[in-house]
């Protein structure tokens, strides 16, 4: 199995990461392995191939907006074998708290799970795989997977729950990495949202097999996600029209 450090380790031995950082991210990185422990005894699924990123991704959507990407999902297709590794950088790690972690690794893990359905009904097609894909696709607002659904753990719900209410924020967290990591011109690396990174056309798709148990299990978390989806948006329309009825009274 693949050294998640192994990134990580080369770029310290090739003297992009100093000794103080190297440390303190290998001292830290026991909280992500039982992160990804926690999480998969909450939901009952192997969580993906995941990697320590040596460096600090940005993100921008134009040329004025920036953001920090802590962790990503991205497919690969290699020698038409799929695989969904999930990128975890290196800063979320050295200056995360606990919870911020895990939360994070558990939003990534709902990302997997949509990724993996809609591969599996061919509802995925090239064009949508591009370097947005898990913040268009995987949207907060229009995500499948209701977390309540997926983990039986309440805490980890909470972390969730707080961290992610419309979007992740963290600006203790981003304060931190830019003081003890981009001013100190440590590694960065900048993904446009707008590229395809990946393409993968409905001839790869339909050759992608999954474990019939673990797709069953998908469809199980999706049947429940879509009644809580509709039970909300039931009474977001009861509270809509009291609202009209009460402004227009």
């Amino acid at each position: 199995m693949l050294d998640p450090l192994v990134r990580f380790r080369d770029a310290h031995s090739s003297g992009l990461i100093p000794d103080d950082v190297y440390d303190l991210t290998i001292k830290r990185f026991p909280i992500t392995v039982a992160g990804i422990d926690r999480i998969e005894k909450a939901s009952g699924i192997q969580y993906p191939v995941a990697y320590v990123e040596p460096s600090l991704v940005l993100s921008s959507s134009n040329s004025y907006e920036y953001g920090i990407l802590f962790a990503r999902t991205i497919p690969v297709l290699f020698e038409e074998k799929f695989q969904v590794v999930i990128q975890i950088s290196a800063p979320l790690i050295a200056y995360g708290l606990k919870g911020t972690i895990h939360a994070i690794l558990a939003h990534e893990f709902l990302h997997f799970l949509e990724l993996i359905r809609k591969i599996s009904k061919m509802e995925l097609l090239s064009d949508e795989i591009s370097g947005n894909l898990f913040e268009n696709i995987y949207s907060d607002e229009a995500r499948l997977f209701e977390p309540r659904v997926v983990f039986k753990d309440r805490t980890l719900l909470n972390h969730i729950t707080k961290k992610f209410p419309a979007g992740f924020r963290d600006y203790k967290l981003e304060d931190k990495v830019m003081k003890f990591w981009a001013d100190r011109n440590l590694p960065k690396s900048n993904v446009s949202l707008d590229v395809n990174n990946v393409k993968l056309s409905a001839e790869s798709l339909s050759n992608i097999k999954f474990d019939p148990t673990f797709i069953s299990k998908i469809e199980q978390l999706e049947k429940k996600s879509s009644k809580i989806h509709k039970k909300r948006l039931y009474w977001m329309l009861i509270i809509f029209e009291y609202f009209l009825l009460f402004k227009f009274s």
